[in-house]
C-alpha cells in the first residue's frame, strides 16, 4: 500500500517545527544563563571595587602609625619646641600626612571636640533652613556645669542656628538635639558617628554621645580627631560653621530675647592673645576626665595643617602647643611640584631626594612619594587623553582587543582586567545582544509553520473526504 503524500508531508513539517521549537528553547537557556553570569560579574565586580578603595584608604591617608610619625621626626630634622600637652599632632590636611606626633595614637577622652564629629553629620545629611524642636531628650542635659544655651522643650530654632551653638557655644542640650533629629534617636546617630570615623580611617575611636560628655566608652586619639577634622575641611559648609566667631540667635517661639554667641577658641578670636594669622576654625574641648582638648585648622602661603592636643592642662597652653606645631610646619615644609600635583617635603628637598611607588587603586594609578621611608604625600596620575580611531583599529592584528578602547566600548574598568578578560567580556556582550534578535526570527518562523501546517491539515482532509466519497 502507497502512503498518502499528505501524510508525509505532515510528518516532515512536523519534525521541523519541534526541531525549531527546540532550539528556540535552547536559544531561552543560553540567555538566562548569560544574563546570570553578567549579574554575578557585575556583583564581583562591586566587591572588588570596593575592596581597592578600603586599600586605597590606607595608602593615602596618612593612616600611618605613631611609630612611623617617631621617625618622621628624625628624618624631617628638628622638632617644634617642648610640648606640654600628653598628645600632639601636626596633620597636613592636603595629604594626610603627619609632620610631628607625639603620643598620637595614645586612647585618651576627647571631651567637647567630638562635636567635630557631630558637625560632619549634620552638615553632610541636613540643610541649613530646617527647624529643629527641642525635646525631653535634648534639655535633659543641661545643668549647670554643662555647656547649653537654655532650649525649653518645644522650643524651634533652625539648623544653622544650632550648629553654632553647637561649636560656638558648646552647647550639649543642642548636640543630643542634633543627634535625634539626624539619627531618629540619639544611638542611631551615635552608630553613625562610629560608622564614619571608621569610613574616615580612624582606629582608635568609639563614640557613645554626640556632646563629649564623660563616658567610659566614649574615646579617640589626636591623629584620628585630626583625620575626622581633615574630612571635615573637605565639606563647604562644614568649614563655613567651623569658622564662625560671632552668631546671634534670634528669638524663637519660646524665647523672647536673642542670644549672643562669641568663640571661645582662643586662636580664632582675634582680641586674643593666642590668636593665629590663617586660622580657619576648630573646636574646644574640657572634662577633668579629659583635661583640655584642642583642635584648630591654618591656612596660609597655600597650605592648610591641621593641629591637635589632648590633655592639656589648660587652654593657654593647648594652644602654645598648638602654636608651636604650626610655626613648625610653616618654618621647616615645602610644597614641591611633582608630576600631576605637589607633595610636602622638609625645606630643601627636590625631586631627585624622592623615591616613588606606584600603585593601582580603583582605576587609578597612584604615585606615592618617599622622603627616605616615610610617605610625604600621594598623586593621583592624569590619564592620557585617547585618539579616536576608527572602529576597525580597535582589534589588533592577532585578533586581541586594545585595551583602552575596548574597555571604553563596553564600559568597564580595564585596569583590572587582562586583555583575554576584556575580549571575553566584549564578546558575551554581543553574543546576549544577539540572542532575542535571532530568538524573535525562530519563533516567528515556528509559528508560521504551525499556521502553513493547519492550513495545509485542512485542506489536505478536505481532499480525503471527497476522495473516498
Amino acid at each position: 500500500m502507497k502512503r498518502r503524500p499528505h501524510k508525509i508531508v505532515s510528518v516532515v513539517l512536523l519534525v521541523v517545527l519541534i526541531a525549531g521549537m527546540g532550539m528556540a528553547c535552547r536559544i531561552q537557556s543560553l540567555e538566562s544563563r548569560n544574563k546570570r553570569w553578567a549579574e554575578n560579574t557585575e556583583t564581583a565586580g562591586k566587591i572588588l571595587t570596593e575592596s581597592g578603595k578600603k586599600e586605597a584608604q590606607k595608602q593615602t591617608d596618612g593612616t600611618e602609625n605613631d611609630a612611623a610619625a617617631q621617625n618622621a621626626k628624625r628624618v624631617f630634622g628638628d622638632e617644634p619646641a617642648e610640648l606640654y600637652a600628653r598628645s600632639a599632632v601636626l596633620m597636613d590636611a592636603d595629604s594626610g600626612v603627619l609632620l610631628y606626633s607625639k603620643g598620637g595614637d595614645e586612647i585618651r577622652y576627647p571631651a567637647s571636640i567630638t562635636k567635630i564629629m557631630t558637625l560632619l553629620l549634620a552638615v553632610e545629611n541636613c540643610s541649613m533652613k530646617e527647624d529643629v524642636v527641642f525635646t525631653e531628650t535634648g534639655t535633659r542635659d543641661i545643668s549647670w556645669d554643662s555647656g547649653n544655651i537654655g532650649m525649653q522643650v518645644g522650643e524651634v530654632m533652625s539648623m544653622k542656628a544650632c550648629l553654632c551653638a553647637l561649636i560656638i557655644r558648646s552647647a550639649n542640650e543642642v548636640a543630643a538635639q542634633i543627634a535625634e533629629h539626624v539619627g531618629g534617636t540619639e544611638q542611631n546617630f551615635i552608630d553613625m558617628m562610629n560608622q564614619r570615623a571608621a569610613e574616615i580611617g580612624c582606629t582608635n575611636t568609639h563614640f557613645a554621645n554626640a556632646s563629649g560628655l564623660p563616658d567610659p566608652n566614649h574615646y579617640s586619639t589626636a591623629h584620628d580627631m585630626a583625620l575626622i577634622m581633615r574630612e571635615g575641611l573637605k565639606n563647604k559648609k562644614f568649614r563655613k560653621i567651623i569658622g564662625i566667631t560671632d552668631y546671634t540667635i534670634k528669638p524663637t517661639n519660646m524665647n523672647s530675647e536673642s542670644r549672643v554667641l562669641h568663640t571661645h577658641h582662643p586662636m580664632l578670636a582675634p582680641e586674643s592673645s593666642y590668636y593665629y594669622d590663617g586660622c580657619i576654625g576648630g573646636k574646644t574641648g574640657y572634662t577633668s576626665e579629659a583635661g583640655n582638648t584642642l583642635v584648630t585648622a591654618v591656612e596660609k602661603n597655600g597650605t592648610t595643617y591641621i593641629a591637635v592636643t589632648m590633655k592639656a592642662a589648660d587652654l593657654a597652653i593647648a594652644s602654645t602647643d598648638s602654636t608651636a606645631m604650626f610655626n613648625y610646619g610653616y618654618q621647616n615644609f615645602t610644597k614641591l611640584q611633582v608630576n600631576g600635583g605637589e607633595v610636602l617635603v622638609p625645606n630643601g628637598v627636590t625631586v631627585d631626594n624622592l623615591t616613588v611607588r606606584e600603585e593601582p587603586s580603583d582605576g587609578e594609578i597612584i604615585d606615592n612619594y618617599y622622603y627616605g621611608d616615610y610617605m610625604v604625600g600621594s598623586v593621583t596620575v592624569p590619564e592620557a587623553t585617547p585618539t579616536p580611531e576608527p572602529a576597525a583599529d580597535i582589534v589588533s592584528e592577532n585578533g586581541t582587543a586594545d585595551s583602552s578602547d575596548a574597555g571604553q566600548s563596553v564600559g568597564t574598568d580595564t585596569s583590572e582586567n587582562t586583555d583575554e578578560e576584556v575580549q571575553e567580556s566584549s564578546q558575551n556582550s554581543k553574543s546576549s545582544a544577539g540572542i532575542p534578535q535571532l530568538r524573535k526570527i525562530l519563533l516567528g518562523i515556528g509559528a508560521a509553520m504551525i499556521l502553513i501546517l493547519i492550513i495545509l491539515l485542512i485542506a489536505l482532509s478536505k481532499k480525503e473526504k471527497k476522495y473516498y466519497r
